[in-house]
This record gives structure tokens, C-alpha cells and sequence, in this order.
């Protein structure tokens, strides 16, 4: 099933032709609506095909598909509700200094996304995910690569979206797919290609932003490359519900056999009795927890082997050793490690790299200033979560102060909770510094359309020629700022 580069450049190139028929946004909305009844029309046979593939299992690819489809429908209402093109008038001003012009703003679709699907999410981060639905609310025609755990499902779901978009009066091509490595490489390198969005490896990741800077016209590239996700329980919530964080802890990291991005990979953890006791509700907890299959062998290959060097490192223990649970499956387990380990530059930054599969480190420091100097040599992240007593989410101690310190480190920040479930809602953001993602944006939520527009901003031109999104008499009923007024 390996794309030649022949099949690459047809595949944008159709993507390419088929701008036009995304320009209307009633067009773009029922195409998206006509996509989510499609997938939902499909939804056993979507579901066997994905469980086959990935072995995730039919109750957590059900539920991932009914999210895919309320993002489709979620991004059709965007796409109706007209915000999303930012439209600002200002009409002149000789009175200002310097005089103001006629100028009129909005923001148009950046031409065809290359879309890399995840290994982890076939539904929710593959051909009809995030960063497909959003480039198509954008206007945005895409050419996905397929991910290889599921390349049945892959074409399955592709063939759903063409239909929906033949039926809406648009040309198949609107959705282009392509397989293999070297494919990948073809899309980032192609000339029509004008922007990408991409979710996996750091090395995967990063070998793509270079090859799309590359280009002889760079291109933006949003992608999501990996994160560890640190939690900081304080002393207090340690000492007031131990049993509680353990438990809760357990199930977020083991939770999918540990294949989400927004696992908790490193837990800093008061040293004393009652960080004791939470270490022994993980215990507990984790002991319990049943052998899993992770996507591929690849996968728990680098598991198995990323497990044993980290636990072979001097003064790491394994209160539940994480390794191989049969010939295919994976146990989950856990490494604990003084703070004092982490403070300097060394072998033990292996410990501040994402291991993915079910296992977490638990960071024991003996006070503030320990715990501090870890988070200070944390890389970006996705999430950072941070667990306070009553008292201290009540506004008494240190909890705003931990809250401003571990905000730099991520772009969503969580109080009490678990990072794992990405709701999908306007204001979310999925997304950080580097390497969790290599921009600003986010692939989940509304505001992850921003990602493929960009502004143009019209000055002295006639009424008769301006888009209609521009026009004084607002034709199309767009929410505006119209000379400094906020209209809806």
C-alpha cells in the first residue's frame, strides 16, 4: 500500500482543485455534519476494524468515534458562526495620527494540510481528527497520511468523508490519503502543500518541522512531538488524602495501557509518612492492575528496553516492576527516585524523557526548594498538574505560587485532577512548549481552526470589490468589529 511519489502529487494536487468547492461555508458546514452521520452510520463496522487493528478495545473506540463525530459538529457550528474570520473594519480618519485608511481584515485558508494521523487515537487523531476538521472548517482541502497500525480503518474512514463530500457538492479529492514512510516525507516536500499538522515521536516530529523549514518556501508545521506531564503533590494534600492521589494516579497512568500523550510520567512526591502513604495506595493500585497489549511490538519494544535502563539506574527503585506481562502484553509498574538525583545535568535526564506505555516515575524530595529544582529542568509539556490540600486551594500556603510556577512549563495547567481526557470544548487547549508542540496553537478545542488562516487585510478598496465578509452592509451576518465596536 506504499504511495509512490507519482500517487503523492496527485493526491495534492486534487486537494489542490477542490479549494473552490470549501469557499461557501454553508457547503463547509453540512460537509461536516454529512461526515459525522456518515461515520456514525458506519459505526460497527468502523469499530471491528478499529479493534482489530489496534486491539484498543470496542468500548474505548466507541466512545472515541462519538468524539470524533461531535468535533465534526462542533467545527460545522464554528464554521456557521463566522467569528473564527476575525473581521475588522475601520473605516478613515484623517483626524488620527498618523490618518487612518480605509482597512478591512479577515482571515483567509492557507491552501492544502498535510494531516500525519497518531498510532494511539485511529478515530479522535487520525484521518477524521482534530487536525482534519479543523483544516476543513478553515477551507482547507487535506491529504492525510495513514498511520501503519490502521490502514484499513484509515481507507474505511476516508471513503466515509468522500461520500460526504460528493454528496455536499464536493469533489472527493477535498480528502486525499496516501501510505507509507517515504510518502510522508513526498507530502512535507510537496510545493502545493501549504501547511501541516502532525501528532507522534519526537524524532518523527522534529525530522518533519526541519524538512518543512527546509523548504524552498517554508511552511508552518503544528506538532504535537511528546510531553511528560509532571504532577506536584504538596505536603498537605499528601498528609489529607494519600489513598486518594494513589489510587487516582494509578489509573490515569495505567489508564489505556499508558498510551496517552497526556499520561503522568513524573510525580513529585513528599518524602515522610505521608508520601509514604500515597506510594503505597499506588501500590496497591497499580499491583491490580491487569497486563495489557500495547499498538504494535515496535512500541513495547522501546517499552521494555526504556523500562529496564531507567530502572537500572543507582538509587531508582521499582516498588511494582514495569516490563513484559506475557509474549504480547505489557505490566504496568512504577520507579521511585530521590529529588536529588534530578538537581544536576546527567545520566538520571533519561528520567525527564516520556516513556511510553504504563509506567510513571515518583520523585521523593524532602522540601520545597528539591521539588522546585526538578521543575526547573523540566522541557515543555502538554499538562502539569499540581495536588493541594483544602486549605491550599482555598488560597492559604503556597498553592498560586506552585500554580506560577508550573504554568511556564505547559499550556494546560490542572488543580486537583487528572490530565488524562481531553475534553473537547472551546476553550481548551492541547498543546505547549517545546517539544510537547512545536507552536503556540492547539489541535483540540475551536481556536485549533486558527492554525490554518491567515490574515489579509484589504485597504481603499472599493464596496463592489470586497469580499462579502467585508462589505459595510455585512451581508452574510458575521460577528465584526466595526470601527472599534464589537458587533454580533
Amino acid at each position: 500500500m506504499e504511495a509512490t511519489a507519482e500517487e503523492v502529487d496527485a493526491a495534492v494536487k486534487a486537494a489542490q482543485a477542490a479549494r473552490g468547492a470549501l469557499a461557501d461555508r454553508t457547503v463547509r458546514s453540512a460537509f461536516l455534519r454529512a461526515a459525522a452521520a456518515g461515520l456514525e452510520a458506519a459505526k460497527d463496522w468502523l469499530v471491528e476494524t478499529a479493534d482489530a487493528e489496534t486491539a484498543l478495545g470496542p468500548v474505548r473506540l466507541t466512545g472515541e468515534l462519538a468524539r470524533t463525530c461531535y468535533q465534526l459538529r462542533a467545527f460545522a457550528d464554528i464554521v456557521d458562526e463566522g467569528a473564527f474570520l476575525d473581521v475588522i473594519i475601520n473605516h478613515p480618519d484623517d483626524t488620527a495620527t498618523p490618518p487612518i485608511p480605509d482597512l478591512r481584515r479577515y482571515k483567509v485558508p492557507l491552501g492544502v494540510v498535510a494531516v500525519y494521523s497518531a498510532s494511539n487515537f485511529p478515530f479522535a487523531f487520525s484521518v477524521a481528527g482534530g487536525d482534519t476538521a479543523s483544516a476543513l472548517a478553515a477551507g482547507c482541502p487535506v491529504v492525510v497520511k495513514a498511520h501503519p497500525d490502521h490502514p484499513g480503518l484509515s481507507e474505511l474512514v476516508a471513503k466515509v468523508l468522500r461520500r460526504a463530500a460528493v454528496d455536499n457538492g464536493i469533489p472527493e479529492g477535498v480528502l486525499g490519503l496516501v501510505h507509507g514512510f517515504e510518502a510522508g516525507i513526498e507530502l512535507i516536500k510537496h510545493p502545493l502543500v501549504a501547511a501541516a499538522g502532525f501528532t507522534g515521536s519526537v524524532r518523527g516530529g522534529r525530522a518533519l518541522f526541519d524538512a518543512a523549514a527546509a523548504r524552498p518556501v517554508p511552511i508552518p508545521f503544528h506538532g504535537e512531538l511528546g510531553s511528560l506531564n509532571p504532577v506536584v503533590v504538596t505536603e498537605a494534600a499528601a498528609a489529607e488524602r494519600a489513598e486518594a492521589i494513589g489510587a487516582g494516579l494509578a489509573g490515569s497512568m495505567t489508564l489505556g495501557v499508558g498510551q496517552f500523550c497526556v499520561k503522568p510520567g513524573l510525580v513529585l512526591v513528599p518524602s515522610g509518612a505521608a508520601g509514604d502513604g500515597l506510594v503505597k495506595s499506588l501500590t496497591d493500585a497499580v499491583s491490580d492492575t491487569d497486563a495489557g497489549v500495547l499498538l504494535d511490538h515496535r512500541m513495547r519494544d522501546n517499552f521494555l528496553a526504556g523500562v529496564a535502563e531507567r530502572a537500572g539506574l543507582d538509587g531508582v527503585e521499582s516498588p511494582v516492576t514495569p516490563g513484559a506481562g506475557g509474549e504480547h502484553t505489557v505490566s504496568a509498574g512504577f520507579l521511585t527516585v530521590p529529588a536529588s538525583k534530578l538537581a544536576e545535568e546527567g545520566a538520571y535526564d533519561l528520567l525527564l524523557e516520556e516513556c511510553f506505555g504504563p509506567v510513571t516515575v515518583v520523585v521523593r524530595y524532602d522540601d520545597e526548594g528539591e521539588a522546585t529544582a526538578v521543575l526547573s529542568r523540566l522541557p515543555g509539556n502538554l499538562t502539569a498538574t499540581v495536588h493541594l490540600s483544602a486549605e491550599e486551594a482555598a488560597g492559604e500556603g503556597r498553592g498560586a505560587e506552585l500554580l506560577a510556577e508550573v504554568t511556564p512549563l505547559a499550556g494546560r495547567v490542572l488543580v486537583n485532577g487528572w490530565p488524562t481526557g481531553v475534553a473537547v470544548a472551546a476553550a481548551q487547549h492541547h498543546g505547549g512548549p517545546y517539544p510537547a508542540t512545536t507552536s503556540t496553537s492547539t489541535s483540540v478545542g475551536g481556536t485549533a481552526i486558527e492554525r490554518w488562516l491567515r490574515p489579509v487585510v484589504y485597504q481603499g478598496a472599493p464596496q463592489a470589490l470586497l469580499p462579502a465578509e467585508l462589505r459595510d452592509d455585512n451581508p452574510l451576518g458575521l460577528p465584526r468589529r466595526f470601527n472599534g465596536v464589537l458587533e454580533r
